[in-house]
């Protein structure tokens, strides 16, 4: 089976995922009458669990909606001693190096994932680890905040495989690792 891992992300026009106060709200900046997707549903088709750290985790368990995954999600953290009773067979908590924590899912028959939440992706971009990202430019700036990159040890080359605008604004962008 092939290995992958997968971003799906959006950010502001200056490269924050959050504002300045955590939130997300200014995802729904523009209008989405029809609830597109842009292509959520397809990306979440093509894997096999979820890999996130606890802030991603709490975050999400915090917003007012069902459990909005149907694959295992697997919550990366050194603080958390368990995972919540209301998510337990759902969420499992996994612990050690990157390349420890991935063994342990590809062993549990998950070898595609996506790799959810700030923390996570940097960590996993800074081992070389991200083979490929889809990321969404919301166009607002917000002028701080929690940026999706951070410094790396080495530059890393990816190559624009697609792009799309939706609602005739927003873009997204796939990317592809180039090694």
């Amino acid at each position: 089976m092939n290995k992958k891992n997968s971003v799906f992300i959006a950010t502001s026009l200056d490269g924050y995922i959050a504002d300045k106060n955590g939130n997300i709200d200014w995802l729904h900046a523009i209008p989405n009458p029809n609830n597109d997707d842009m292509g959520y549903v397809d990306f979440t088709n093509e894997i096999d669990a979820l890999v996130m750290g606890r802030t991603t985790f709490e975050t999400v368990c915090g917003f007012d909606v069902d459990w909005p995954y149907n694959k295992p999600v697997f919550v990366l953290s050194n603080k958390l001693k368990e995972i919540p009773n209301t998510h337990k067979g759902k969420a499992f908590l996994v612990k050690g190096t990157l390349t420890e924590i991935l063994e342990q899912i590809y062993q549990k028959g998950c070898h595609r994932l996506y790799i959810d939440g700030g923390t996570t992706i940097r960590n996993f971009l800074k081992e070389d680890l991200i083979d490929d990202m889809t990321i969404t430019t919301i166009p607002v700036l917000l002028g701080g905040g929690s940026s999706l990159f951070a410094e790396l040890p080495n530059a890393l080359n990816f190559e624009l495989v697609k792009t799309k605008t939706y609602l005739n604004q927003v873009t997204q962008n796939q990317y592809k690792r180039k090694r």
